[in-house]
């Protein structure tokens, strides 16, 4: 199976006077983890008046996505406790919709799709004022190449998931699925949701060569750098934050996932500025970044 993307890869220019951009991805925000979400909220009103020029959010923003009408639904708190869940959590989504759009007006985010929220589309991302990014891109930044992508497309080894990444981003899959009645499209993706979780729960973290665990493809990721004249490819998806030297110049970066709960919690910025890429760990107090 290769991850051969289109032959001309995407590019984004970054503007001559943009001095700093902020990476981030796999935040999985819900309605259930207040803790993510204020931490989250607090570091987009710092952004909107601070230094850095955009923000590039790198997939998995949301835990997941069944539609866009999520945001327009007029669902009240109902008499079932999935009726209830389900009106909390469109409440939770407009308001995430409503700070990204109030930050957006201060300063450009951009969104790319990842496995989790991968049915965002043109309505949201008009309702957020985000602006859609493809997987993959290159992010043309002072004078060097950085190669995007959410990551998934290059985890190779993890057959099942590979399968089920290739039905659900076709048109016709999408069209169907969307067609369906919203409670039916948020009970199914609890489904999913309930098989993803216990098929992880098999295999420990910390074992790496499990499928379950699959991790980039070193050779179809340096295939990639290379086509895309970048040295270096930013990515999330695996929740493993680090460096990984590919050899002959290249490498891949890897974006945290947010998890304010976990021991101990983990919310981090990737910064890129003329002095290279820096980790910023957030404050579950919400203060400002400081250098990891």
């Amino acid at each position: 199976m290769s991850a051969t993307p289109s032959d001309r890869f995407a590019e984004l220019c970054a503007p001559a006077h943009w001095q700093a951009v902020d990476f981030i991805s796999d935040l999985h925000l819900q309605a259930s983890e207040p803790g993510t979400h204020g931490v989250w909220c607090d570091y987009l009103r710092q952004l909107a008046n601070g230094p850095v020029d955009a923000l590039f959010i790198l997939g998995d923003l949301f835990e997941v996505w069944v539609g866009d009408d999520v945001l327009s639904t007029s669902q009240q708190t109902g008499a079932t406790p999935e009726d209830t869940t389900a009106a909390l959590e469109h409440r939770f989504l407009r308001a995430c919709a409503t700070i990204l759009r109030e930050t957006a007006q201060h300063k450009p985010v951009y969104f790319m799709r990842g496995n989790r929220d991968f049915l965002l589309g043109p309505q949201a991302l008009k309702t957020c004022g985000m602006q859609e990014l493809d997987d993959p891109t290159v992010l043309v930044f002072q004078q060097a190449r950085w190669l995007l992508s959410h990551g998934d497309a290059l985890c190779l080894e993890d057959h099942d998931y590979m399968r089920f990444r290739s039905q659900v981003r076709q048109p016709d899959w999408q069209s169907a699925f969307l067609a369906r009645p919203l409670a039916e499209r948020e009970a199914l993706a609890r489904d999913m949701r309930a098989q993803s979780q216990a098929r992880q729960l098999t295999v420990p973290f910390a074992q790496t060569d499990s499928p379950l665990w699959a991790d980039l493809d070193g050779a179809a990721t340096r295939q990639w750098l290379n086509q895309a004249g970048a040295h270096t490819l930013i990515h999330g998806h695996t929740h493993r934050p680090g460096a990984h030297d590919l050899g002959d110049g290249l490498q891949r970066v890897v974006l945290s996932d947010w998890d304010a709960t976990a021991q101990p919690p983990r919310a981090e910025v990737l910064r890129l500025d003329g002095g290279g890429l820096h980790r910023m760990a957030l404050s579950l107090a919400g203060q400002a970044p400081a250098g990891a």
